[in-house]
């Protein structure tokens, strides 16, 4: 077996986009999107290379879910705004001792990228070339400084249908063997595969405009693949859908929540007709844990950064879609899976965000009874199949 592996770098800060790698897109770090993927590929191992500690922290913290990840301090010398990415790589893979078969170079600036793409990419160099890389085609009309056309006659302007364009580098994946990169000293070799990726990809994360752009686009593109199936399980966030958001603190820490004692009861309910509950929250907290332990909850996630992720792992472990999920959540954190499940719920004072883009907006709010209409929803829902 060829041994795969995928190579993210990272570097701490950002001149166009402040902190740009670390920052929440629709929710979720950046870096996340691509990372994700790459966990559920075909890749072997993936290693995550990068000077920033907030990074290091958030991945050994994150994914212990799998053993797919690692993550290494890279030199000050290869985070400069002056170091390429060939010379990035290199030092990896020398840090490394070579130790793969096939080398993927994932750029965490596009979060478009999915596993199929990667697996794409990789199919590649297995059959019949020593590397590969993703293109868009675009139908863009291009000209020289000059006023010369370079792909058409202005005389004589083709139809976008009868157009063939153009295939652009968009810089998201790239494949290549051990032997041909230690042979060319770069991401390709001499016999390149190309792997065609959706027109939006093109995009690059330059300026805030195209942090707005791309944002959007990747929520379009979540909800545009949903398919809402047979609701198995229903998956909930805590602060601000079991409780009303507010924490009481003592000089010994978090000291109390407030909880609907309905909502234990609707999900009781609920669970009789075998719709399985998960919960799963950003925080830490023993209070919660012994709430959840009181319903007779199992399966409780606590202190999830990237629940998305985690969504997805469960999904897979599982052996379910996640058409067949339900999903409720309050804040900005829960938006991606709130924009990906078969249906999506939210408290009515939810955030404005959340609100907007849940597939329901629940006439109650948080901590006063919203969970209970939640499965009264399911249940009359799952009746339908």
């Amino acid at each position: 077996m060829l041994k795969k592996i995928g190579f993210i770098p990272l570097r701490k800060g950002s001149k166009g986009v402040i902190n740009k790698n670390k920052r929440k897109m629709v929710g979720r770090p950046l870096f996340t999107w691509v990372l994700g993927e790459a966990i559920f590929s075909n890749l072997d191992v993936v290693y995550v290379y990068t000077d920033d500690q907030d990074i290091i922290d958030f991945v050994n913290n994150e994914y212990h879910w799998t053993d797919k990840v690692k993550v290494l301090f890279r030199s000050v010398e290869s985070a400069s705004d002056t170091a390429s990415t060939e010379f990035t790589i290199l030092e990896f893979c020398d840090k490394i001792k070579y130790d793969f078969d096939v080398f993927c170079l994932l750029q965490a600036t596009s979060p478009f990228t999915t596993r199929t793409d990667i697996n794409a990419c990789l199919e590649k160099v297995v059959e019949d070339f020593d590397s590969a890389l993703t293109v868009v085609n675009t139908y863009r009309f291009l000209w020289n400084e000059n006023g010369t056309p370079i792909n058409y006659n202005p005389l004589n302007r083709p139809r976008r249908q009868d157009f063939e364009g153009l295939l652009v580098e968009n810089g998201a994946v790239y494949t290549i063997t051990k032997e041909a990169l230690q042979k060319s000293k770069n991401r390709l070799g001499d016999k390149i595969g190309i792997v065609k990726m959706p027109e939006d990809s093109l995009l690059e994360i330059d300026s805030e405009s195209d942090w707005i752009a791309v944002e959007q686009l990747l929520i379009e593109r979540q909800k545009r693949n949903k398919c809402p199936k047979k609701i198995t399980h229903l998956v909930l966030d805590v602060d601000g859908v079991f409780t009303d958001g507010a924490i009481a603190y003592s000089k010994d820490g978090e000291l109390s929540k407030t909880f609907d004692m309905r909502d234990g009861m609707g999900l009781e309910i609920l669970r009789q007709f075998n719709v399985e509950v998960i919960v799963m929250t950003s925080e830490q907290s023993e209070l919660v844990e012994k709430r959840m332990q009181k319903l007779k909850i199992e399966h409780v996630f606590l202190g999830v950064k990237d629940k998305f992720a985690l969504l997805n792992h469960i999904a897979i472990e599982k052996n379910i879609s996640l058409d067949n999920m339900a999903y409720m959540g309050d804040d900005v954190n829960d938006l991606t899976n709130i924009c990906s499940v078969g249906w999506s719920l939210a408290p009515n004072n939810a955030m404005d965000i959340v609100r907007q883009h849940a597939d329901f907006v629940l006439s109650k709010n948080s901590g006063a009874g919203a969970i209970r209409e939640a499965c009264q929803f399911i249940f009359n829902y799952n009746k339908r199949f």
